[in-house]
């Protein structure tokens, strides 16, 4: 009995999948640089088309950043992904097609949820900054993955192909970032910049679907054509969304509104805040409580009619300096003015004209203080914000030491500061400017003091004894009456609250609520 083997069905091997043909060089470089510059445009800008609904304060900037940063961990983790089990050939240039429809499209969502989450709390921040960063970002970070995979065609140069994009991407970040800052922003509105992304991000991948050859059949044209009619609604929703800015400056949003009730009144409005109010018949008329104070202050603190030299850290609507310079012939008003698009605004639209006695200088104000002689100013008024948050360096030991110095004998100083329940910044800034001057005084509604809401407080600091008694006759017969807090009252108040330095000087954290 003979036996047999059996047979065993013998698989021919599969052929081998042609080889992915790397692209060239400059390609791939110029692809890697596109998208990761992008992604900085757009976290850069993200802060501009944010700010009118939710303020620019640390904890914004630290969402945008974040997001940004998570937008990019995703996308180049699905790039990845993808490069592995697809051809990158046929994905990267509908990846940014997509991408620059998706970066028109961040105009209409953030403008339209943004009047939705205006001035919310951390979760409608996140939420924001999601909604303006996080698809675009994530969708040109799967560029380079993708990129990356068709040149490894030598694996014994996998590390200098992929340190050289790496670096061609960072570079590309930087370039972007400088860019943006130092040219863009300053040239272009907001939405001017993410338009001009978007169409460049979406003219490249169409290009380059039409440069780079396809293995079989070309892509549905029903997919051609929504990608069409997606990137024509995104751009038509861009042009449409409502635009809170009248004017976009370096540093704001800013637009100026008539008041109603005031034939001759003018409000200024920064990032959708209302920061300043002029009347522009009556340069003596103060609108906010807050301003009143101040000039209670500037009225008491030398005889009435005298000319006084003064610095204003912080400009504004001007309504201070024009206040003085009516109420005090002859003063000497010198403005430092961090953004010099809001100084054009205020001349254009707020009846501003410089001169011998109002000079509107543009830079930081605790720089150009540093520049001031000696003992050379009566009065000098801080009334510096970024949105409602006064700048962590114009709020420390540091520079009211330099206010100080400033200040002639018996000059005084006066800072406008918001705060809210519980009160933890303005303690700080209180026992902050008493560590620099002897004689300290607070101006507030009695209701803030006590806790109960949110308000501007005024704090008036002198080497020499301040007018007291004049001063709490003024603000008590103000149409919103206040308190006027000193000596002991004060000091209970201030407790043992922190004294703000350089090196210390969490400010957004004291602002944040219980």
């Amino acid at each position: 009995m003979s036996s047999s083997s059996p047979d065993i069905a013998t698989e021919s091997p599969r052929p081998a999948p042609p080889p992915v043909r790397a692209l060239p060089n400059g390609l791939a470089a110029f692809l890697v640089f596109l998208s990761s510059g992008a992604v900085l445009v757009l976290e850069t800008v993200s802060l501009r088309l944010v700010g009118p609904y939710v303020g620019v304060t640390l904890q914004v900037t630290s969402s945008v950043i974040g997001i940004a940063l998570a937008a990019i961990a995703y996308g180049a983790w699905t790039g990845g992904w993808l490069a592995d089990r697809r051809d990158p050939r046929t994905l990267i240039a509908p990846v940014l097609v997509l991408a620059g429809i998706a970066t028109a499209v961040t105009l209409p969502v953030v403008r339209y949820a943004g009047e939705v989450l205006r001035g919310g709390a951390a979760s409608a921040v996140l939420l924001l900054t999601a909604l303006a960063v996080f698809v675009p970002a994530a969708l040109l970070a799967a560029v380079t993955p993708l990129v990356v995979k068709l040149q490894l065609a030598d694996l014994r140069r996998t590390g200098q192909v992929v340190g050289r994009l790496s670096g061609i991407g960072t570079l590309g970040g930087i370039t972007a970032t400088l860019l943006t800052g130092f040219v863009l922003v300053a040239a272009l509105p907001s939405s001017a910049i993410v338009l001009a992304v978007a169409a460049l991000l979406v003219v490249t991948g169409v290009a380059l679907g039409a440069y780079l050859p396809r293995r079989g059949r070309p892509g549905p044209a029903r997919t051609r054509a929504a990608l069409a009619v997606l990137g024509m609604a995104g751009t038509g929703l861009a042009i449409l969304a409502p635009n809170p800015c009248d004017v976009e400056t370096a540093y704001h949003c800013a637009r100026v509104e008539a008041d109603p009730d005031r034939p001759s009144g003018r409000r200024l409005l920064l990032n959708s805040a209302q920061h300043s109010y002029v009347d522009l018949a009556d340069p003596t008329h103060l609108e906010y409580a807050y301003t009143q104070w101040i000039g209670a202050a500037a009225d008491v603190a030398a005889p009435a009619g005298r000319r006084l030299d003064a610095v204003h850290l912080g400009g504004g609507g001007f309504t201070m300096p024009r206040y003085l310079t009516a109420t005090r012939p002859g003063t000497d008003n010198l403005v430092f003015e961090i953004d010099g698009g809001l100084v054009e605004l205020d001349r254009r639209e707020l009846g501003v004209r410089t001169g011998p006695e109002l000079r509107a200088v543009v830079g930081d104000a605790r720089v150009l203080l540093g520049e001031e002689a000696t003992d050379s100013r009566d009065l000098v008024v801080g009334d510096a914000f970024g949105h409602l948050v006064v700048p962590w360096h114009l709020a420390t030991r540091e520079m009211a030491a330099e206010i100080n110095r400033v200040l002639r004998p018996g000059g005084t100083y006066v800072q406008n500061v918001i705060d809210y329940p519980p009160g933890r910044f303005v303690r700080s800034e209180l026992a902050t400017v008493a560590a620099a001057f002897r004689h300290v005084a607070l101006v507030a509604p009695p209701a803030a003091i006590a806790g109960e809401r949110g308000a501007n407080f005024l704090v008036v600091a002198s080497d020499a004894p301040l007018p007291l008694e004049a001063l709490g006759q003024r603000v008590v017969a103000l149409p919103e009456p206040a308190a006027l807090l000193s000596g002991d009252a004060l000091a209970a108040f201030v407790g043992d609250a922190l004294v703000l330095t350089d090196d210390y000087a969490p400010v957004d954290q004291l602002l944040a609520t219980a």
